[in-house]
């Protein structure tokens, strides 16, 4: 009895042994386990970091990215704004240049005009003047053949009147024609 329970006590301290080692085993598988598990967990952090991580530069480069095309989309703008701003300054240049010429044009023109009309009116002056002196000259000329004429016609009158007196014709008629008056 005694070997039999040294026997069960061996066989409990054997049961226990093994127990023991498949407790430390389990442990040990338990601990690999964990500390396995742990690893796959830190990897899948870390991968999803690492995945976070790429997102966000990701994120950042189209931001920048973004931000660059925006930059120059405003630059463009800026520039098609200034380039339409320095032609609309630059038509107006040149349309009061133009505007401008016409003026000095229609000022050169309406003073030509004046030039011209002044002369057309010194010259109508000048030919009213000299139709003027032409007719005085005329007029002049007329009464100077007139007076000749009505000369000529005294002349002739007293030649008569003394070929009358020298035929001896009735005083009458020598009479009538020295009353006779020449306009």
């Amino acid at each position: 009895m005694i070997e039999k329970e040294i026997e069960t006590q061996k066989m409990r301290e054997m049961q226990k042994k093994v127990i023991d080692k498949q407790s430390e085993i389990d442990t040990l598988k338990a601990k690999r386990a964990f500390e396995e598990k742990e690893k796959i967990l830190r990897e899948k952090e870390k991968k999803e970091q690492e995945e976070k991580l790429v997102k966000v530069e990701h994120i950042i480069r189209e931001r920048k990215k973004q931000l660059e095309e925006k930059e120059k989309k405003l630059a463009e703008e800026a520039k098609e704004e200034k380039e339409l701003f320095d032609n609309t300054i630059k038509k107006q240049k040149e349309e009061m240049e133009i505007e401008k010429q016409k003026e000095q044009l229609k000022k050169e023109t309406l003073m030509e005009h004046g030039r011209q009309l002044r002369s057309l009116i010194v010259m109508n002056e000048e030919r009213k003047f000299t139709k003027k002196r032409e007719f005085n000259e005329e007029g002049r000329k007329i009464r100077e053949q007139v007076i000749r004429d009505k000369q000529k016609l005294e002349r002739i009158k007293k030649k008569k009147i003394e070929e009358l007196n020298n035929l001896s014709i009735s005083r009458k008629y020598a009479s009538d024609l020295q009353n006779f008056q020449i306009p």
